[in-house]
């Protein structure tokens, strides 16, 4: 893999990686502290990729980005749903008044998310956790906070949008940009490739570095998360293997098929290691360390549960192992006998 640029571009400067694609970063409050944005050039202005968390902060750098800018914005693009992206989708299209686009999954689930409970209690996510077999005072920690932590660092979706879909054209300006569609780490991530600059805006669903989350949380707890990533990732290297990659975390890259089989074999490493240790009875919590050898925060601990609970089903699919529930009504995951004679 051959990075493009040897440091991340400063907040509130932009940096012109192609003709006419102008590549941003906003700051977030994570451990990951920061999310690339892209500006293409569209009809008589720029379409904003993605939009930042949120926040006061963020809404001041997209003013002194604004600023900078020949043309105005003419269209706000969403990769997918989660808060650093969709953060000031609302805000930017509203303000400017031009099209949103998102694919329709990602965008009924963002205006769920943003409804919150909406009245429902937490109970099924206290399940989910208990199941898993968290302590329950850590449990009462991840499930008793009050109010929308979504809607809190996410201004008002619009009303209305324009949907994307995989293998259509987006025409913009004189430049044509093809919608593929990744699932696993969201549930309809759209990314963009452009033929003629040979570009491929990627989103969180191919990260160089680091890898996306694919989790199966308390919202659709038995889903097969991995297996939708796992379909969806081939497709990538159907593009040329000196594709530029602009990713939405570290830097833009080249060298797209060997990372799209990097992110496939890790996985396949962690499911091999999960299969070995499901020799002897396991719970979710016991086989965290399988997966993850630091210590985890209880903000981490969300993601690695979903991670790692996305991983058993995919084995749970697949018929490699088997799931039940104990007398404390936590799940217990052990290799089926059929699954070692096969091997």
């Amino acid at each position: 893999m051959e990075y493009l640029f040897n440091k991340q571009v400063e907040p509130g400067e932009v940096i012109e990686v192609a003709e006419g694609v102008l590549w941003l970063t906003m700051p977030l409050p994570f451990e990951l502290d920061h999310i690339n944005l892209y500006l293409i050039r569209g009809e008589n202005g720029w379409v904003v990729i993605d939009t930042g968390i949120g926040t006061s902060t963020t809404k001041s750098l997209w003013k002194c980005i604004f600023k900078q800018l020949d043309e105005p914005i003419v269209g706000v693009i969403v990769t997918h749903l989660h808060p650093d992206h969709v953060g000031l989708a609302g805000w930017i299209a509203d303000k400017c008044d031009v099209p949103f686009y998102m694919t329709q999954t990602e965008y009924f689930t963002a205006r769920a998310f943003a409804a919150g409970r909406n009245g429902a209690t937490n109970e099924r996510d206290v399940l989910y956790y208990r199941r898993v077999g968290l302590d329950e005072s850590m449990i009462t920690k991840l499930t008793s906070g009050e109010g929308n932590g979504y809607s809190s660092v996410v201004s008002p979706i619009p009303i209305s949008y324009t949907r994307l879909k995989h293998g259509m054209t987006l025409s913009l300006g004189d430049n044509e940009w093809k919608v593929m569609v990744g699932r696993g780490h969201s549930p309809e991530h759209a990314c963009l490739y452009n033929e003629k600059k040979n570009i491929l805006i990627s989103g969180d669903h191919i990260l160089p570095i680091i890898t996306p989350n694919i989790g199966a949380y308390s919202t659709e707890p038995d889903a097969n998360t991995l297996a939708d990533y796992l379909d969806t990732l081939p497709q990538f290297k159907s593009l040329p293997q000196n594709t530029t990659v602009l990713p939405a975390h570290k830097l833009p890259f080249i060298g797209l098929h060997e990372r799209v089989d990097t992110l496939i074999a890790h996985h396949h490493e962690h499911l091999r290691a999960l299969l070995d240790a499901c020799e002897k009875p396991r719970t979710v919590v016991e086989l965290l360390p399988v997966m993850f050898k630091r210590k985890l925060s209880s903000r981490n601990m969300v993601f690695a549960v979903a991670e790692c609970l996305s991983h058993l089903n995919y084995l749970l699919n697949e018929g490699c192992i088997s799931r039940t529930l104990n007398e404390e009504g936590v799940y217990i995951f052990k290799v089926c006998e059929a699954s070692k004679l096969a091997s």
